[in-house]
């Protein structure tokens, strides 16, 4: 599997608006947009770091991945996305490889990509996204 890049790092936040001026104001990174994807229950900001982007989440409910996650582990980082082209047979290769993944099939994410996670477990405890590009954006 050829990973082109770290795509993002995804920082779960309990509030967009009282963690952004951090990374805005504090560490001067730009906000370059803001959007919610309701299949993952989360609104998410990314922000612009060199080549990579950080990406802050915040639940919406409860019942969101990232409502769980803040609660077991506190806000911090939660995943690192890796760029990869054609995420279905990459899916494939990891699965013939005995990783469990989260996702069989790829999902639709924040701006559009099309993403699919590897279980934490099968990844020495590190919760991995892969993370296709619509367009090779």
């Amino acid at each position: 599997m050829e990973v082109k890049k770290v795509d993002h790092i995804g920082i779960a936040v309990k509030s967009l608006d009282e963690a952004l001026p951090f990374y805005t104001d504090t560490l001067g990174l730009s906000c370059i947009g803001i959007e919610t994807v309701e299949s993952e229950q989360v609104r998410v900001a990314f922000l612009k770091v060199g080549d990579v982007k950080l990406e802050l989440l915040e639940p919406l409910s409860e019942h969101s991945p990232i409502a769980s996650f803040i609660e077991k582990r506190g806000e911090g980082i939660h995943h690192v996305a890796l760029g990869v082209d054609h995420i279905e047979q990459r899916i494939e290769e990891l699965k013939n490889n005995g990783i469990r993944m989260i996702h069989e099939q790829p999902k639709r994410g924040a701006g559009g990509a099309r993403i699919a996670f590897m279980h934490p477990k099968a990844a020495r405890g590190v919760l991995y996204e892969l993370c296709e590009k619509v367009g090779g954006q």
